[in-house]
């Protein structure tokens, strides 16, 4: 579950996080995710998070919103059984926690902006 969201922060479990983050169905994280571009997340940004086959993925795109999904990143995750919600974090943070109790669901958060 997650406990806590700031600028910069992620508290995970009682863990904090500092940087960029996936979280798989399991309940692993996996710090210091990068993106091919900055601010966009595309398909190849979250191969590890779809091979384990998430009936969700949400993605936190930053306190501000700034990180923008590629238009055809739900249209390909949906081909695969996939749902996907881009949201701000304090938005995604709330729809992964009331989901991860009864959904196989994934989330990849960019912490800042």
């Amino acid at each position: 579950m997650i406990e806590a969201c700031s600028f910069g922060s992620m508290v995970i479990d009682g863990n904090r996080y500092s940087s960029d983050l996936i979280i798989y169905p399991d309940g692993r994280v996996a710090e210091s995710w990068r993106r091919m571009e900055g601010h966009r997340l595309f398909l190849q940004d979250i191969t590890s998070l779809v091979s384990t086959k998430p009936e969700v993925i949400v993605a936190g795109t930053g306190i501000s919103g700034q990180m923008r999904p590629d238009r055809q990143l739900a249209q390909l995750l949906a081909a695969q059984g996939i749902t996907l919600l881009a949201e701000a974090n304090q938005s995604a943070v709330q729809r992964y926690n009331a989901m991860a109790v009864s959904k196989r669901v994934g989330a990849c958060f960019h912490l800042t902006c």
